[in-house]
């Protein structure tokens, strides 16, 4: 599927190149000019420039040497663990230091000083308060649990890209519960114009998209989300209005709409200062699980977190914020304490969906007892699978990590 994605976006813009500065300030890219007889997005380029896949993949075989070579001794020294900095799991980097500007510098400073505040959407006000967000994920059609559930976690993780939902499943959950507190975000399939349109119209204020390999997805990501004169999303129907009366959508949306990006691919670790650099990005997360399946090295690999504190260094120097799929880096490693964003994780509230069933319980088993929120009729989320840590366990527990657990 991604093959063919990135075929797709090859074929349409085969010559585009962001130009970014990557040494001074959040970046300046010359934007590329449209011609009548190019298809909407194609421009034209120099002859002989190399295409961007062999770039890509230039790039990144390039980091996988200076990782390899930065371990002395590829995976047979990937073998012997991650390093450890005091009890913390990290690589062989040393992590960025947030400046006075603190993290999202840059997505802050572009926000309109006439947009009420605190935000409609919950996950970006607490960002902007320099607090980490959690979510629930849902990909099948409930909305008593869709009900339930966003009382309590600061956004809802609607899964489009692992499961059969259609947008009208995740349309009329959502206005099951008009305003019920966690701001409804949707992982997309991809970055185009006409899912990301969708997710939108149906009143999602958070897009998050996979598999970014590059600045041109990153960008198609930001400016599909946001209506002109930034963006490029189309006005029309849909049941945004429903979703949020009794206030200036058009007006407020853009500054609203939480902008997430996925890096999932050593691709995207190369690239991922222009990435971080887009204009409209507002935040920068891994993609855990499938990193460690793309790079082929295990969550504690050294070389795995070298790469994912490359990506935290590109996000800081970019005024973005950083985050992580999997849970369990919420704490316990050398990027524990910048991690602003996760999918699942404990409620804020503290609140504990009950187990259905318990744990090993099959078709047929006991329900078990009821707990606090919906009984037993609750399920746990899907989680962010781990790669490289026994049983999903995380750093400095025995126990595999669960979603949406409340805070110890």
């Amino acid at each position: 599927m991604k093959s063919v994605r990135s075929a797709r976006y090859a074929a349409r813009n085969a010559n585009f190149v962001p130009v970014v500065e990557l040494r001074n300030g959040p970046g300046v890219r010359s934007a590329p000019k449209e011609t009548g007889d190019q298809p909407r997005g194609a421009v034209h380029a120099s002859r002989g420039r190399v295409p961007r896949l062999v770039l890509a993949a230039c790039l990144a075989a390039s980091l996988v040497m200076v990782l390899e070579a930065r371990q002395g001794g590829g995976r047979a020294a990937g073998a012997a663990g991650a390093a450890t900095n005091g009890s913390l799991i990290g690589g062989t980097l040393t992590p960025a230091k947030a400046d006075a500007r603190g993290w999202g510098w840059q997505v802050k400073s572009e926000i309109n000083p006439a947009t009420p505040r605190p935000f409609y959407n919950k996950a970006k006000e607490l960002l902007f308060q320099d607090k980490q967000i959690t979510s629930y994920t849902i990909s099948t059609y409930n909305p008593d649990l869709y009900c339930e559930v966003a009382k309590h976690f600061d956004y809802i993780w609607f899964e489009m890209q692992h499961s059969t939902m259609s947008w009208d499943d995740v349309r009329r959950m959502i206005l099951t519960c008009v305003g019920a507190g966690a701001a409804p975000m949707i992982r997309m399939p991809d970055a185009l114009e006409a899912n990301i349109q969708k997710a939108t119209d149906l009143g999602a204020i958070g897009i998050i998209v996979p598999t970014v390999d590059d600045a041109l997805e990153a960008r198609d990501t930001a400016r599909f989300s946001r209506y002109p004169p930034f963006g490029r999303r189309s006005s029309g129907g849909g049941s945004f209005n429903q979703v949020w009366p009794g206030i200036d959508y058009r007006a407020t949306v853009n500054d609203n709409m939480l902008v997430t990006v996925m890096i999932e691919t050593l691709e995207g670790v190369a690239n991922a200062e222009e990435i971080a650099a887009t204009k409209g990005v507002d935040v920068v997360i891994l993609g855990n699980n499938d990193l460690s399946s793309f790079s082929g090295w295990a969550q504690n690999d050294p070389r795995y977190q070298d790469a994912i504190i490359k990506v935290h260094d590109a996000a800081l120097k970019y005024g973005k914020y950083y985050g992580n799929a999997g849970q369990q880096y919420l704490t316990g490693y050398t990027v524990s304490a910048d991690t602003r964003m996760v999918q699942n994780g404990p409620a804020r509230d503290g609140w504990m969906p009950p187990r259905a069933g318990g744990a090993g319980a099959g078709r047929g088993a006991a329900p078990a007892p009821a707990g606090r929120g919906r009984g037993g009729n609750t399920p746990e989320p899907e989680a962010e699978p781990v790669i490289g840590l026994p049983g999903g366990a995380q750093p400095g527990t025995s126990a595999p990590a669960r979603g949406g657990r409340g805070r110890e």
